[in-house]
């Protein structure tokens, strides 16, 4: 499985035709696919290329909205 840190993730944020990929709780998200995520934004709320642990505790619906996307890799926020 791949690994993601913060510098790596940040590069799949939607915008330019790259994929738009999301980390939650230690896991990465492909929701490049998803009408939802134009452009790597959800509702101008949320951006593709972060950690949306926090965030999504925010959100009106629950993180579970996410098992429906393929996880990809980890998230270890740390450099190597």
């Amino acid at each position: 499985m791949n690994k993601f840190t913060k510098s790596k993730l940040a590069q799949y944020d939607g915008k330019e035709g790259r994929r738009a990929l999301v980390a939650y709780k230690g896991l990465v998200y492909d929701v490049t696919e998803s009408m939802l995520w134009p452009q790597g934004v959800h509702w101008a709320m949320h951006d593709a290329g972060k950690d949306l642990t926090e965030e999504l505790g925010h959100a009106p619906h629950s993180a579970k909205i996410l098992e429906s996307f393929p996880v990809i890799g980890v998230y270890s926020p740390e450099e190597e």
